[in-house]
């Protein structure tokens, strides 16, 4: 197994590929030329996709482990079912958003041990903040971020309990978060039943992986899922909010959700604190 050393240089070079790609992302935003196309499952794929695609893959190839990309090539599951390792890459999470201009889009980078994510980074390019997570050093946040980490030594600064993950929970009704572009009746019927539990709720709607992260601060309570995601879409997330105290389960049998599936496509979920 890798140790913790070599883990951190791992996340130093995952951390310095979010910023690199969020860089070239933030110049298609800022221009009049996203280049949207559709891809085959009629979802959008813009400049700015194909640009943090190919800067995040030249810098994780160094490593010499696998990686495993929405904007790289399909890779059957004899090919991949015998990864101890591998990378797990959401370019740009929230395609739909960053067309929008809204700004809740993501980079996504997670590192994945025998089917579960031992480290995760979630980069929000629009406002320079960085999420990050690692096994035996927890989940951080750091505002107003935006240059490559220079060594080691840099990276430990950033990993102070003033940046640590969960913050104080500030006393308020039970938060909802839920997707900004994704509704669906099942969520609505959720939403429903907590209101009779709980009385008096609080629903904050957000793009990308920015749902999981809120969780994982402790700005939400739940982030429900009840609808298609792949197995890019959460990892990285999912780093930030377990080394957070939290968890991220299937709605279907209460388990962790798990990578490297033949079929890449999650079970619905919940995000939540911890019941253990």
């Amino acid at each position: 197994m890798i140790d913790h050393e070599e883990l951190k240089q791992l996340l130093l070079t995952a951390i310095n590929a979010t910023i690199k790609a969020g860089a070239l992302i933030m110049e298609v935003y800022n221009s009049n030329d996203f280049q949207v196309n559709l891809k085959s499952d009629a979802t959008p794929l813009t400049l700015a996709d194909r640009k943090a695609h190919q800067e995040i893959v030249s810098c994780l190839m160094k490593t010499r482990i696998p990686l495993m990309s929405e904007e790289g090539r399909d890779l059957h599951y004899e090919e991949r079912k015998g990864w101890e390792y591998f990378w797990l890459v959401d370019p740009l999470d929230g395609t739909k958003e960053f067309i929008k201009r809204n700004g809740e889009f993501t980079v996504n980078i997670a590192l994945v041990y025998k089917g579960f994510p031992i480290i995760g980074v979630v980069y929000v390019p629009v406002i320079n903040q960085l999420y990050f997570a690692m096994q035996t050093l927890g989940s951080f946040r750091v505002d107003n971020f935006d240059k490559e980490i220079e060594s080691i030594d840099k990276l430990d600064e950033l990993t102070n309990n003033e940046n640590k993950l969960p913050y104080k929970i500030r006393q308020r009704p039970l938060t909802i978060v839920v997707s900004r572009s994704h509704p669906s009746e099942e969520t609505q019927e959720f939403i429903e039943k907590m209101r009779e539990e709980q009385g008096n709720i609080e629903l904050i709607a957000r793009g990308s992986s920015l749902k999981i992260c809120m969780v994982a601060e402790g700005n939400a309570d739940l982030y429900p899922r009840f609808g298609s995601t792949t197995e890019w879409d959460t990892a990285a997330g999912q780093a930030v909010a377990e080394m957070a105290g939290c968890e991220i389960v299937s709605l279907e049998d209460g388990k962790r959700i798990i990578y490297n599936k033949e079929d890449i496509i999650n079970p619905w979920f919940i995000v939540r604190r911890s019941v253990n």
